[in-house]
This record gives structure tokens, sequence and C-alpha cells, in this order.
């Protein structure tokens, strides 16, 4: 038998109603923070990031592919990694669902990791993904964007999430991959850039929680009888359910 709450379909309405109002508060709340990332500065991007592509070397204004606005997925992929990150991987799984109507509305999704491109390739075929996926290998974008460590920078405090923390590599994601990291720690994260005559700014970026909603199977479960309902990590890469 449940043991969660039992009532008549008037006490569930009574009960629902009062959570429309909570809903329609959080949403206002969300229009409203949604315009405030929307009104932060833009910072001019002057450093040449470099980045390895399928088609050859590219540079940060090159990942816009001759749209206006970009949105990068810092995927956590060491470059001493042989598999992407299983939460990132989660994320993941949902982008070429919704990157065509992103594309459609000026705007260009793309992941970058550090690994080398021929092993992000490999592992984007295997994962049966299409979306754009560039190497920042030998690059400074992901330690200039906060989500690569070197162990220099963890030795003497680093910053995360806009703090400033003492940061043990085992404690952040991927700490449980199952491979330490040689010369870096690595951490998920989203950023933002516009093109505007011919200048990349950067606009916004978001770690830790602030890549929540991204997650798309998460507002789904949110939604379900039990919620996330869970006590640690219990998803796979989505090819290795059934395997024990």
């Amino acid at each position: 038998m449940t043991r969660h709450t039992v009532g008549t379909r008037e006490e569930w309405r009574t009960a629902r109603l009062a959570l429309l109002e909570a809903e329609k508060e959080l949403t206002h709340r969300s229009d409203e923070v949604a315009r405030q990332r929307q009104q932060l500065p833009w910072v001019r991007i002057d450093k040449d990031y470099r980045f390895d592509t399928q088609e050859g070397e590219a540079s940060l204004r090159d990942l816009f592919r001759g749209r206006s606005q970009l949105i990068v997925h810092h995927f956590m992929f060491s470059p001493n990694w042989t598999e992407g990150c299983p939460s990132c991987s989660s994320v993941a799984d949902g982008y070429d669902g919704f990157r065509v109507h992103l594309e459609h509305h000026d705007v260009a999704l793309t992941a970058v990791s550090r690994a080398p491109i021929e092993v992000l390739t490999a592992y984007r075929r295997r994962m049966g993904w299409s979306f754009p996926w560039a190497s920042s290998a030998g690059s400074d974008f992901n330690f200039d964007f906060g989500v690569s460590y070197t162990e220099e920078r963890l030795a003497h405090g680093a910053e995360h999430n806009y703090r400033r923390v003492e940061v043990d590599p085992r404690s952040l994601p991927g700490g449980g991959q199952g491979v330490e990291p040689v010369d870096a720690a690595e951490s998920p994260g989203v950023s933002a850039f516009a093109l505007d005559d011919g200048v990349v700014y950067h606009t916004y970026s978001a770690y830790s929680r602030g890549t929540d909603v991204l997650w798309g199977m998460y507002q789904w479960l949110d939604r379900a009888p039990l919620g996330r309902n869970e006590s640690g990590p219990w998803f796979r890469r989505h090819d290795e359910y059934g395997k024990g």
C-alpha cells in the first residue's frame, strides 16, 4: 500500500490550484531572471582561441557557423579519458533534436572539450550524435572559462562558479570517471557568445546547478510522481543500459 497521501479528486484539485500559483510565481521570476541574464554587459574577446574540428582548424568566430549567437557546452572530456563524462553525455543526448530549431533562430550550438578531435569524433559516432564538437586541446579556452584547472592552480586555490575555493581534483565532477586527470581537473558548464560587426563577445557562463535546467531528463523527472528519486548517480551512457 502506498505511503503517500491519498485524497479525493476535490482535495487534489484544491492542492493543485495552490501549487499552480507557486508555479506561476516561479515562471514569472524565471522570466525576470532571463531578462537580467540578457542585460549582462558583453566582454570583448581579443584572444585568438584555436580549435580542432572535423573540418580543420577553427577560430572561436568560426564556431558561430554564420550565425550571430553561439552557445558552448563545456563537455567534460579530458585528454587522457577514453570516454566522455556520463553526465555530460546524458545532457548531450537531446542536442540533435532541438539544435535545428536553435540554428533557425540564429543560434549555433557546439560542444567543446579538451580531448583530441579524433577521440571526440569516435565517441560522437559511438553515441550516434551529429552536433558540432570542437577540441580545445592546446588552447587556453577551457582554463579561461573556468572549466579546467591546472595542478598549479589547484594547489594554490582555484575559482569555480565565481567563487575562489580550494579544489581537490577528486571532488570535481568527473572524479568518478575511473581515470585520474594527469594535468588538470575538469568541470562542466555552458557559455554564450555574440558576434557583432565582426567582434566576438562573451555574454554569459554558468556552472554547477546553474546548468541544471539544461539537463532535459531532470525536467521530466521533476514532474514524475517520485521526482528525481535518487541517492547517487543512477544514469549511464545511453548504450550502457542493460549491460549489468
